[in-house]
């Protein structure tokens, strides 16, 4: 089970702190909760790295969390990472906060007041084909057969609806 959440030494004092059941519903967390291997990997970090900052600032145990720890740790992370990154972060400790409130670990989530920083992407915008553009796509597919015949329809949808594929074969 270890391997699937690896929390570094530096996180354990908090987590040991807090007792079995406490520690065990961290790990259910990770191993029941979340599917995906990549959300799982970057969960536990944003974990470990908040258990760490919390052994550092003398949290004794994750019962004793409170948000004006989440608050701070959102602050300082924001002076050293993208605001994306610390979204991501203090989404991970609310999941993991609500799953200990669930399991009773604790009675309030203290990240759920938490704020993080204000990301607004203002480039990076989709391209537009132009209709010369679309007129040459949709000529470029082989009609001969089925599978050419379905791909056009979908890019056509695609090009004049401005829908994504996941609605357009809805």
């Amino acid at each position: 089970m270890s391997q699937l959440v690896p929390i570094g030494s530096s996180a354990l004092p908090v987590l040991a702190a807090s007792g079995e059941h406490a520690s065990m519903c961290f790990l259910e967390f990770f191993a029941a909760n979340i599917r995906n291997p990549r959300t799982r990997r970057a969960y536990a970090r944003a974990a470990e790295g908040f258990l760490a900052w919390c052994a550092d600032a003398g949290v004794p145990s994750i019962e004793a969390v409170q948000p004006v720890h989440v608050a701070t740790w959102i602050e300082a992370s924001t002076r050293e990472l993208a605001a994306p990154s610390v979204k991501q972060m203090l989404a991970a400790l609310r999941h993991l906060f609500d799953w200990l409130v669930n399991g009773q670990v604790m009675p309030v989530n203290p990240a759920r007041s938490g704020r993080g920083p204000r990301h607004v992407v203002t480039s990076g915008q989709t391209p537009v084909l132009d209709p010369s553009e679309a007129r040459a796509l949709l000529d470029s597919i082989d009609v001969s057969n089925h599978a050419g015949l379905r791909d056009r329809a979908l890019i056509g949808l695609m090009v004049y609806s401005f829908a994504r594929i996941g609605a357009a074969l809805a």
